[in-house]
């Protein structure tokens, strides 16, 4: 069955009322996309997890997804009317039947880490002579494509101990206890706020054949940790410098990552009474940080 894909530009007053709209109006689905993307005026957004966006691009595309009959005319003046607006400039097109699971796999392809560690997704073949940590997208975060994971990632296949414990906090999909655990360490245990989190890192360790285990933050054990791990974002990671102090040995290490490259300095201030850190590594803008527990 073939669909309409139909585009809307707003600007950022706009962009989130006319989604809203929509969906109220029948649309099947909507996202809302940078109008510049692909050119110099790119602009990257950022909101810390669970908390919504201060602000959307200046010039956004409002892209809806409408079934084959409905008539996207009136979709874009019905939410123009109720959002107050003149109708704004749209296009629409044609979205014919795919074969959606396949397109979507074509999009991900294994990610290489160093020589020995790969990222590879359940249905490609897994890379000979290397360690795989078999992961699909899916509804929690940490696929290792963002800069941020990769860059835990790279430090854990250099610098984890054979048997040391581990405390991954913000765990996301999991993705860095389970590499943690490949990798020869000990006791593995990983937090998130997000109770989807805990589904997919469990089926994730589980797809691993790696045994590491999963809790909330109010029944996570109060132990300490030879390494803790938290790649999350800047203002998160200033609020959690006493429990992620609490949770580390004395002389144990921490690895910071989700920080931009300014923010570096402020957040080695903020933890400073705790930790000896420094920036041990840049990738695309973003930082990891690292040190040792006083």
């Amino acid at each position: 069955m073939p669909w309409q894909e139909l585009r809307i530009h707003a600007n950022s007053t706009h962009a989130e009322a006319l989604s809203d709209a929509l969906l109220d109006l029948g649309a099947l689905s909507v996202s809302i996309e940078d109008a510049t993307a692909g050119t110099e005026m790119e602009k990257p957004i950022f909101g810390e997890p669970g908390m919504p966006l201060e602000q959307l691009w200046d010039e956004s595309v409002v892209v809806v997804l409408l079934e084959e009959h409905s008539d996207a005319e009136v979709m874009v003046t019905g939410a123009a009317n109720v959002v107050g607006i003149t109708p704004p400039v749209h296009t629409v097109s044609r979205v014919e039947e795919q074969d959606w699971v396949r397109l979507t796999q074509s999009q991900f392809d294994p990610i290489q880490v160093s020589d020995r560690l790969w990222i590879t997704p359940t249905w490609h073949v897994q890379t000979a002579n290397a360690i795989n940590i078999a992961l699909d997208p899916g509804l929690a975060f940490g696929t290792g494509s963002h800069p941020t994971t990769w860059l835990c990632l790279q430090w854990l296949d250099a610098e984890v101990k054979a048997g040391e414990s581990v405390l991954d906090y913000g765990c996301g999909s999991g993705i860095l206890a389970i590499a943690a655990k490949l990798l020869g360490a000990g006791e593995v245990h990983g937090v998130d706020i997000d109770s989807q989190a805990m589904v997919a890192s469990q089926q994730n360790a589980e797809q691993n054949h790696v045994q590491a285990r999963f809790f909330l933050p109010d029944s996570a054990p109060e132990q300490t940790y030879d390494l803790v791990f938290a790649n999350i974002l800047t203002n998160p990671l200033k609020m959690l410098m006493p429990l992620l102090a609490s949770r580390c040995h004395i002389g144990g290490r921490l690895v910071l990552s989700g920080i931009l490259a300014e923010q570096a300095d402020d957040i080695i201030a903020i933890y400073a009474p705790n930790f000896t850190l420094s920036v041990s590594a840049e990738r695309e803008g973003w930082v990891r940080i690292a040190g040792i527990r006083k």
